[in-house]
């Protein structure tokens, strides 16, 4: 087999923990479903243990246990942590972190119905968030740019889905015009998750409860966070989100809208097209993509 495709099985992942973190070793090991850059297991009650999967080299990873320390104790809602380290051996020759586990259910798979609790629950977060990053932080890399320097990859997931689905194409690429027009981020580079969707976070009772895979971490526009304004929550929330968040001027805003429409469309490509040869297939993301974009037409 190649490093790609290494099974990674609960039998394998107890080896590991008692090679490397033998007091681990005797917790309960149970698969959770989804993913496929890095693949989760369940460790115990309180513990998770993350397997780099896809992707091909270990910085996700290795980003996450440099900076989560930092981040987490003044984030308000909970975020996974580090506790212990697994290293390449011979046995697996990838990376391996065991994290805290945030408790919920993904919001792919649940839903919001506090749209006003969950709406201050988000602004409270990033605002948390969203402050001058160190000049040792990881910086924006060219898809985390401005919107006019990701035209190609919005027309490219415009392009591949079945027009049916998209409906009203102009009145997409008009969102997405308006945010290219907007004028870049002048402030400093901020910490952004960069990476908001409906898997990325869990619900409790109602509401968001925890944010969750921070392999995106960078320092940049926050306009790429607030796009969740209409990814994440429902119908009429928006609104309350910006009012709560505070910080977000016309321009941000813009960015963020036509962002948000990118995702969209990604989320629904990825329903339209099945796993697209990964592990964890995604057939839901597409209703979750479509109502998404339908908030984010009606700007609501």
């Amino acid at each position: 087999m190649t490093e790609t495709e290494i099974e990674i099985t609960a039998d394998l992942v107890r080896d590991l923990l008692r090679e490397q973190h033998p007091e681990l070793a005797g917790l309960a090991v149970r698969e959770v479903a989804g993913g496929w850059g890095n693949q989760m297991w369940r460790l115990g009650d309180e513990l998770a243990v993350r397997m780099q999967r896809m992707d091909p080299t270990p910085e996700l990873q290795l980003k996450e246990r440099r900076w989560l320390p930092v981040l987490a104790p003044r984030l308000p809602l909970p975020v996974p942590a580090p506790v212990r380290s697994g290293e390449p051996s011979e046995r697996f020759p990838k990376h391996w972190t065991v994290m805290t586990w945030v408790p919920g259910e993904p919001l792919d798979h649940g839903t919001i119905s506090r749209g006003a609790h969950a709406a201050d629950a988000l602004a409270g977060f990033l605002r948390a968030l969203h402050v001058e990053a160190p000049a040792d932080a990881p910086m924006a890399t060219d898809r985390r740019a401005h919107p006019r320097d990701r035209t190609a990859g919005f027309e490219e997931f415009l392009q591949a889905l079945d027009p049916d689905a998209v409906g009203d194409a102009s009145a997409v690429r008009d969102v997405w015009a308006d945010a290219v027009a907007a004028p870049e981020w002048a402030g400093p580079p901020v910490w952004v998750h960069g990476d908001l969707h409906p898997a990325n976070v869990v619900v409790t009772d109602g509401t968001l409860s925890g944010v969750i895979d921070f392999g995106d971490l960078f320092a940049g526009d926050p306009a790429w966070d607030l796009a969740a304004a209409w990814v994440l929550l429902p119908s009429g929330a928006a609104a309350r989100f910006f009012d709560s968040y505070g910080r977000a001027d016309e321009a941000a805003i813009r960015r963020a809208r036509g962002l948000a429409a990118a995702k969209s469309l990604f989320l629904m490509l990825m329903g339209q097209n099945g796993d697209r040869g990964l592990p964890g297939g995604k057939p839901h993301w597409g209703p979750a993509g479509r109502a998404a974009l339908d908030r984010v037409l009606k700007g609501v």
